[in-house]
């Protein structure tokens, strides 16, 4: 059964390897002043001003007088947007308050493109998951952290979700036959277990060209990695670790290679393994472990290093190796980072909250993390849509 449950009381929050620390708490020097004055919907400026500061490379000012961009117009009409020799115009429609918020990131993603260069994610949601005790359900939201929406209310306990495409997402649903594999419609907002395997069936994560699905299976003992062919429901073993147990599959941007999670040496580690030969190597070693990978659009595996007792959040080259690791310096123990299309920023959960994570350093205008949005419950594993 479908459950679009709005939450009408949220409140945004305007809140042995070679190594290298990235320092993020800074503000920057070099972002792009900016003004909104738009009439007509306060829930359109409230949006825009939100994802602009998001991007990282505007700051939003309170007069015109003080921005070398400005945005001015009627909701209902037309927003244009003047500075840096550049005019963008948007003609709005927005009859309500959620149309007018959809018109506003639209906005943000234009001009993130016009002025900084940069691929926008305003529009881009991340289903989570809700945890209510022994239950937890699937939820979607945005970086601006406003229109969230429960999905499921099975009763059931969901983790690991992976957008499969535009408007489907995978996930696990612990049952009474062990972990299985799930998929949810968004335009029918129907659930329905995607395929039916002997033992424990999780980490479903689809290719680039969504032809295919990286999933770890137990049907031969052990967990290991397979790929299964969705047209043809067909599968084959990428692994074979007769005394290791994997996990937590992610595809790179090219779809020949899976980075996946092993405790074959006896700690959690970040493996590579190429889909075609199934030849594999390790890419971590520093750390107590090293887990939640993703693949993002720039080559880079961002995930977990467990130090010194905290989660930290880290990036890595599986080509480059060892020089191009990197530990982003956030205070507290952060989980499940998921990178945005920009390449830059990644959302993650830190204290059961939800944070949108700037991981350029303070010499590059990087910024402190900025929580999604806020709201009761234990909110986790966040997966930001990139298509």
């Amino acid at each position: 059964m479908k459950a679009t449950v709005f939450f009408a009381a949220l409140a945004a929050s305007f809140a042995a390897l070679a190594e290298t620390v990235v320092d993020v708490t800074g503000k920057g020097a070099e972002k792009i002043t900016v003004s909104v004055d738009v009439s007509g919907a306060k829930s359109f400026s409230d949006s825009l001003k939100r994802n602009l500061d998001l991007t990282g490379g505007f700051m939003v000012m309170k007069l015109p007088s003080q921005a070398a961009i400005k945005v001015s117009g009627m909701v209902g009409g037309e927003i244009k947007v003047e500075g840096n020799g550049k005019v963008l115009t948007l003609p709005s429609a927005a009859a309500d308050d959620k149309a007018a918020r959809r018109e506003a990131r639209r906005l943000a993603d234009k001009m993130a493109g016009t002025y900084l260069g940069m691929k926008g994610f305003a529009s881009d949601p991340f289903v989570f998951v809700l945890k209510k005790g022994l239950v937890s359900e699937l939820c979607e939201g945005y970086p601006d952290g406003f229109d969230l929406r429960q999905l499921t209310s099975a009763g059931k306990t969901v983790v690991g979700p992976r957008w499969n495409g535009l408007s489907t997402v995978f996930y696990t649903a612990i049952i009474n036959a062990g972990p299985q594999i799930y998929q949810y419609d968004m335009a029918t907002g129907q659930s329905s277990r995607k395929w039916s395997f002997r033992g424990l069936a999780t980490g479903a994560a689809v290719s680039p060209d969504g032809k295919h699905a990286a999933v770890i299976l137990s049907i031969h003992g052990n967990p290991e990695l397979y790929v299964i062919d969705m047209a043809a429901n067909t599968w084959k073993r990428l692994t074979n670790t007769p005394f290791a147990s994997e996990g937590q599959p992610s595809w790179s941007p090219d779809g020949t290679k899976i980075a996946y999670v092993s405790d074959e040496s006896r700690r959690p580690h970040i493996y590579v393994v190429d889909v075609a030969t199934k030849k594999s190597f390790r890419v971590t070693s520093s750390g107590q472990q090293n887990v939640d990978p993703d693949w993002g659009p720039d080559g880079r595996i961002v995930f977990i290093s467990k130090r010194n007792g905290e989660g930290k959040i880290a990036t890595v080259d599986p080509a480059k190796g060892a020089s191009s690791l990197q530990i982003v310096e956030t205070p507290g123990t952060w989980e499940h980072p998921s990178w945005s299309r920009d390449g830059r920023h990644v959302v993650a959960t830190s204290g059961d909250r939800i944070f949108i994570v700037d991981t350029f350093p303070k010499s590059e205008g990087g910024d402190k993390p900025k929580q999604a949005f806020s709201a009761a419950g234990k909110w986790i594993t966040p997966s930001w849509r990139r298509q």
